[in-house]
């Protein structure tokens, strides 16, 4: 598999030795992409930082370890949408407290993401929201009235 970024995984920030203490409260940490290339990948990178600052990560075993990829999997899957279908991702906005870690992407788009139906696991495409869907606790779409675009959010369960 090959991939492009700006940096190679992991150099924006050293990753931390040790689980880092787990902070108490909501814990806020936002992205901005404007300007940015390889937005998915940067996306990827900035959240796996916050799940080290969270102490999501490193895992301690094979639930965690699934918790965090499945975190990642799920940005990913909302930042390359808003690359496909909404003009780009303007922010991404991820924020934690001790049971679920939401994840929020605003994007200057009108359409409206679901998950294609009928789902077809044998094609090419159209999985994103179908996976974001199986994923997450919850997720939906916020617009604010009178202004452009949209935010689509997902919930997530932090590891046991």
């Amino acid at each position: 598999m090959s991939t492009t970024r700006p940096y190679p995984p992991g150099d924006r920030d050293p990753e931390p030795e040790a689980a880092a203490e787990v902070p108490q409260g909501r814990q806020v940490r936002r992205l901005s992409f404007d300007g940015e290339s390889a937005v998915v990948p940067l996306a990827r990178d900035f959240t796996r930082q916050a799940l080290y600052a969270w102490g999501w990560l490193p895992a301690a075993g094979a639930d965690q370890r699934a918790a965090a990829e499945d975190v990642l999997l799920v940005v990913s899957e909302l930042v390359t949408n808003a690359c496909l279908h909404a003009e780009g991702p303007d922010q991404l906005r991820i924020s934690c407290d001790r049971k679920v870690i939401r994840l929020e992407v605003s994007d200057r788009g009108a359409g409206q993401p679901a998950p294609r139906s009928p789902h077809r696991a044998g094609r090419p495409g159209g999985h994103g929201m179908f996976i974001v869907q199986r994923l997450c606790l919850d997720w939906g779409v916020v617009r604010n009235p009178g202004e452009t675009g949209k935010t689509v959010w997902a919930e997530l369960g932090a590891p046991a």
